[in-house]
């Protein structure tokens, strides 16, 4: 049995449940990590706040984090529903995830490596752990980031992050793998800007870490 991490975007989170019961269905172990962009983004301007990233990254204050955090408890219940009686939902700040603050972006953190014990228990009882990505403080944290830093405490074997895109695109055509050197070399060049950018991050930190990284239908390798 392969234990895998599946990160789930806040734009497909609603539609993700088949994918991940069909793993679950098939042996493996799964955790879920989901984000909320969209939802946050929506309810900020709603609100009247400013929306900012940086790398793909939010810069989050007090006022945006209170939109923040509802919005993943929203995705999270969600999510969690349409999953079914299997599903165990979590919030991160609250299982003991720790993240170092990146002071420059606000309430935000950079998540450490973590083995959560709720999430253990989860897989032990052949349920599925659905975590929101929130580390102790509360700091607002990148799903992606969040999902990798579980998946190496975890020991999993494989990381998936789940978009709206069908993989990585290059040229307008997806490419069905991609070597870590050459990510981190386009990325050095600026090929890619916004919300592929954290996530191409995290595919080649897992992959140097010895997990199989995939977008979509693209596979990030050593």
């Amino acid at each position: 049995m392969s234990r895998l991490v599946l990160k789930v975007g806040g734009a497909v989170a609603g539609g993700a449940a088949d994918h991940v019961l069909a793993l679950h269905r098939e042996g493996h172990e799964v955790c879920v990590v989901h984000g909320a962009g969209p939802q946050i983004s929506g309810e900020m301007e709603r609100r009247g706040l400013e929306v900012t990233f940086v790398e793909g990254r939010r810069v989050t204050h007090a006022a945006a984090l209170e939109v923040v955090r509802a919005s993943l408890a929203d995705v999270n219940a969600t999510l969690c529903a349409a999953i079914g009686p299997l599903a165990v939902g979590l919030m991160g700040d609250e299982i003991g995830i720790e993240a170092v603050q990146v002071p420059e972006l606000g309430l935000v953190g950079d998540p450490l490596p973590s083995r959560p014990a709720p999430v253990l228990a989860a897989l032990d009882e052949g349920r599925i752990p659905v975590v929101a990505p929130l580390a102790a403080g509360p700091l607002n944290v990148n799903a992606d980031e969040t999902a990798v830093a579980l998946a190496a405490g975890l020991a999993a074997d494989r990381i998936l992050f789940v978009t709206d895109v069908p993989g990585l695109l290059l040229d307008g055509s997806v490419v069905s793998s991609i070597s870590a050197d050459e990510v981190e070399r386009l990325l050095g060049a600026g090929a890619f800007d916004g919300g592929i950018v954290p996530k191409l991050r995290a595919a080649v930190h897992a992959a140097r870490l010895g997990m199989r990284a995939e977008i979509g239908e693209t596979v990030v390798a050593l």
